[in-house]
C-alpha cells in the first residue's frame, strides 16, 4: 500500500501543476491513475466510476485552491464566469445522475472518444493555437446557453470542465494563461455537484463502506493522498502562469490531452 500511496502522492502533485497551467482541476491525471491502481484491486468491481467520482473530489478542493490564488492577479474572466456558473451546476448533476445509470466499459470508452476528438478538434479547427482578436459575439447571453452540456459532459467523465471551457476562451481571443484561471472557477461546481451524487450513489453510507475508504463511489485514501501532493504544488507552479509563451501553453494543453487518451486507451 506505501507504493500506491507514494504513486498517487506523485501524481497529485502533477494535478497540482495541470490546475494551476491548464484549469484541469486534476481530472485529466487523476482519472487515468485512480483508474489503472483500482482495477488491479479485485474487490473493486467499478474502477472506471471511482476514478471519476474521487477525481470530482479533487478537483473540489484543487479548483477552489486555485481560483483563490488566482483572485487577485487579474487573470480571472468574469464575463465568461458570471453566466456559466448556474446552468453548468445544473448540467453536472444530470450528468453525474446519468454517468450512475452507465457501465464502466461505456463510460471509458467515451472518455477516450471525448479527447480525440477534442485533441483533433484544436488542432484542425483554427482559433485554439493562436487566438483571434476579442470576438464580441461571445458575451454572457452566447456563452450561457453552453453551460449545461460543459456541466454534463464534465460530471459524466471526472474531468472539470477546462476541456471545453478553455477552448471556447481561446476561440473568443482570450489568451491561454487567463482561459487556464478562469476555468477553474467553472470548474468548481461541476466538482461540487458531481461528488455530491457520486457519494451517494450507494444511497446510504455504512460503516463497512467507511472502513473500505469509500463514501459511495468516492476512495478517500485515494483522495487524500492526491491531494497531499497537489495543494503544495498549486502553490509552487502558480508563478509560471505567464511566463509561458501563448502558442507554447496551447502546445502544451494538447500534448497533455494526448499522452491521458493513450494511457486510457491502453489501460
Amino acid at each position: 500500500m506505501l507504493h500506491y500511496a507514494l504513486i498517487l502522492l506523485a501524481f497529485g502533485a502533477l494535478t497540482g501543476v495541470t490546475t494551476v497551467l491548464f484549469g484541469f482541476g486534476g481530472g485529466f491525471v487523476t482519472v487515468p491513475v485512480v483508474y489503472a491502481a483500482s482495477a488491479l484491486r479485485p474487490e473493486v468491481t467499478d474502477p472506471v466510476h471511482v476514478a471519476v467520482a474521487s477525481s470530482a473530489a479533487v478537483m473540489v478542493v484543487n479548483s477552489l485552491s486555485a481560483t483563490v490564488a488566482f483572485r487577485k492577479s487579474g487573470r480571472l474572466r468574469t464575463e465568461y464566469i458570471r453566466p456559466l456558473i448556474g446552468p453548468v451546476a445544473v448540467g453536472a448533476a444530470l450528468g453525474a445522475v446519468a454517468a450512475g445509470h452507465v457501465d464502466d466499459s461505456i463510460v471509458r470508452i467515451l472518455f477516450v472518444l471525448y479527447l480525440v476528438v477534442t485533441i483533433l478538434d484544436s488542432l484542425l479547427r483554427q482559433g485554439f493555437l493562436t487566438p483571434p482578436e476579442p470576438d464580441d459575439r461571445l458575451g454572457p447571453n452566447g456563452v450561457r446557453t453552453v453551460g449545461i452540456g460543459i456541466g454534463a459532459v464534465a460530471s459524466f467523465l471526472g474531468v472539470g470542465g477546462s476541456v471545453m471551457t478553455v477552448p471556447m476562451m481561446r476561440r473568443g481571443g482570450v489568451q491561454m494563461a487567463d482561459a487556464a484561471a478562469s476555468a477553474n472557477p467553472l470548474s468548481l461546481p461541476v466538482a461540487v455537484v458531481a461528488t455530491a451524487v457520486y457519494a451517494a450513489a450507494s444511497g446510504h453510507i455504512s460503516a463497512s463502506d467507511l472502513s473500505a475508504g469509500r463514501v459511495g463511489a468516492v476512495d478517500l485514501p485515494a483522495v487524500c493522498a492526491l491531494l497531499a501532493g497537489s495543494l503544495p504544488a498549486i502553490v509552487l507552479s502558480r508563478r509560471l502562469v505567464g511566463a509561458i509563451p501563448d502558442r507554447v501553453h496551447a502546445g502544451a494543453y494538447i500534448a497533455l490531452l494526448c499522452v491521458v487518451t493513450a494511457v486510457m486507451a491502453a489501460a
